[in-house]
């Protein structure tokens, strides 16, 4: 889940086309030196997120603000001519690459790293169960820690990009190490 805050015209422009068509929207990491064109064109990254707009609160202003359920990676393939403030472009889903073995273990290591994060932040430690729930696939685990607990955008553009699961989930549960220990002072 996604909240955002629109209200630039073009983005306030591109929330009224969604839902009166199918509520869905991409969501694309601009590439870096993207304030010179900002008003433009900037480069944007082509692997990104598609997601649905779950809740819409329209506010007197005219701006919005939008909750946003994440759906599928995608692949960005072509920007499209349109006549509209937005871009629009043509995209193709990509599919998680399954853990051809048990990556349990891995999953046990981001669980256990989730909390001793919460306990040295003072948290409670109940916040991430729903993200860290068992029965779910380990890639919709690693997706959820990540948009939840790291900070850092370029390390969330990689896990966005990397399509292999076991490598995702080693690379979050890693990452997860790295701010349990720069939280506590390496004592976590």
């Amino acid at each position: 889940m996604l909240p955002l805050h629109v209200f630039e015209a073009r983005y306030r422009a591109m929330v009224v086309d969604a839902l009166a068509r199918d509520r869905r929207l991409v969501v694309v990491k601009l590439r870096p030196g993207y304030e010179a064109t900002y008003a433009g064109k900037p480069a944007v990254h082509t692997v990104a997120g598609a997601g649905e707009i779950v809740s819409c609160e329209r506010l007197p202003t005219g701006r919005y603000n939008i909750m946003l359920k994440g759906l599928w990676r995608v692949r960005i393939e072509q920007e499209l001519p349109a006549d509209v403030l937005y871009r629009l472009v043509a995209a193709r889903r990509l599919e998680d690459v399954a853990a051809a073995s048990d990556v349990s273990a891995t999953l046990e290591r981001i669980r256990s790293a989730c909390g001793r994060l919460l306990r040295a932040l003072g948290r409670p430690p109940d916040l991430l169960d729903d993200a860290l729930a068992e029965g779910q696939p380990a890639g919709v685990i690693a997706d959820r820690i990540a948009a939840a607990v790291l900070p850092d955008p370029a390390l969330r553009q990689e896990l966005l990009e990397t399509l292999e699961v076991p490598r995702r989930i080693e690379r979050v549960a890693g990452a997860l190490d790295d701010l349990v220990n720069e939280v506590t002072g390496g004592r976590g």
